[in-house]
């Protein structure tokens, strides 16, 4: 189950949301466009994976992952193949709006509702096992792209990636089970007063929301940021590069030492790497370098587990996939903003642009003090 959605969320992350990030250049110099366009297209399609992330979760807590998943490979084979035959602004912009209906039922947070529908609150080590596998979503599929661009163009690249989700992604999600896990028991989080689950939902928005944006600016500015450290092109990429093996990392050590730790506790720890990362580059600068991708990595690898596990361990199982939607919105719309909000503040104060992300960490990690730690 874990190796096949691991797959499964590896291909949709790498033929979606890292996709524009090496093929950008190349559409908007045949569109006649600035890769500006590029990206605010993709945007367009993250905002409205924001909005139908909802809807797409309840779907999965009625009918299950196994009847979601796969529409959703259509889905963004449809929008991938659109992408291809894109000729202008408009059909550009339709071909991201599909695939961000693709996106609102197709990656982390739907696979993330899948298992909590068939394995109840013992899901979390599943979460963990699908994030360690698709983590190297951009490792295998930026260089696979690359190479297609070079080989055979970007429509092409396109339209390889759209049957992809068809031969690959739509029968691996097919073979998923039917069955649901019914969990009538309401975990700690549902005991408390209406306006007390209310309280806790705000909380925790807000916390991934803050990940999200720190994360999201990072993966669009990391090499500049660093260069902005005094790092040379060379060693600003060599760092960046880092980020990948530190998530991962950090996530075979969530998996192993601190499954029977609450996720909370977890999360707590994750929020800070930003900020004590930050606080290093920003006083030592380029030397630092290094040390700021590994810390800022394992903080990010740690937190997109905790995205789906401290959910489940403060509400349980019951109506996860609606409620998880609910959660991640402001995430999504928050994080759509992060490339542009971001570059403002890097070309006004430099590194010290961090100091903004840090704060967004720190705040979160308030947050989560404030929450319970009970089972």
């Amino acid at each position: 189950m874990v190796i096949a959605l691991g797959v499964a969320q590896t291909l949709a992350w790498g033929s979606t949301y890292y996709l524009p990030a090496i093929l950008a250049n190349a559409m908007a110099a045949e569109l006649g466009i600035t890769t500006a366009w590029i990206f605010t297209a993709f945007s367009v399609g993250l905002l409205l994976s924001a909005f139908l992330g909802p809807a797409a979760g309840r779907l999965i807590d009625v009918h299950g992952g196994r009847r979601v998943l796969p529409v959703s490979n259509l889905v963004f084979a449809a929008g991938l193949a659109l992408l291809g035959l894109s000729s202008g602004m408009i059909s550009l912009f339709a071909a991201w709006l599909v695939i961000g209906i693709g996106m609102s039922a197709g990656l982390y947070e739907a696979a993330f509702s899948t298992l909590a529908g068939i394995y109840g609150r013992d899901a979390r080590r599943s979460i963990t096992g699908i994030t360690l596998i698709a983590g190297f979503a951009s490792t295998v599929c930026w260089p696979l792209s690359a190479y297609m661009d070079v080989t055979i163009g970007w429509r092409a690249t396109c339209f390889v990636w759209a049957a992809a989700h068809l031969l690959i992604g739509l029968p691996i999600n097919l073979l998923l089970p039917t069955g649901s896990h019914a969990e009538k028991k309401p975990a700690v989080a549902e005991e408390h007063a209406p306006h007390g689950r209310l309280l806790v939902m705000a909380g925790l928005s807000f916390v991934f929301a803050a990940a999200w944006f720190g994360s999201t600016a990072m993966a669009a500015h990391l090499p500049r940021v660093l260069q902005e450290s005094g790092a040379s092109l060379a060693a600003a990429v060599a760092a960046a590069a880092l980020i990948g093996p530190a998530q991962v990392a950090a996530r075979f050590l969530e998996f192993w030492l601190m499954r029977r730790v609450h996720p909370i506790v977890s999360a707590r720890i994750a929020t800070l790497a930003h900020p004590v990362g930050a606080a290093g580059l920003i006083v030592v600068g380029s030397p630092a370098a290094s040390a700021f991708t590994l810390i800022h990595g394992a903080g990010n690898g740690v937190m997109t587990i905790s995205i789906g596990t401290l959910p489940l361990a403060l509400f349980g199982a019951a109506g996860y996939g609606l409620r998880q939607g609910i959660l991640m919105a402001p995430a999504r719309l928050f994080s759509a903003s992060a490339p542009f909000l971001f570059d403002l503040l890097l070309t006004r104060f430099g590194t010290a642009a961090l100091a903004f992300t840090s704060g967004l960490g720190v705040a979160a990690f308030a947050v989560l003090m404030l929450l319970p730690v009970r089972r």
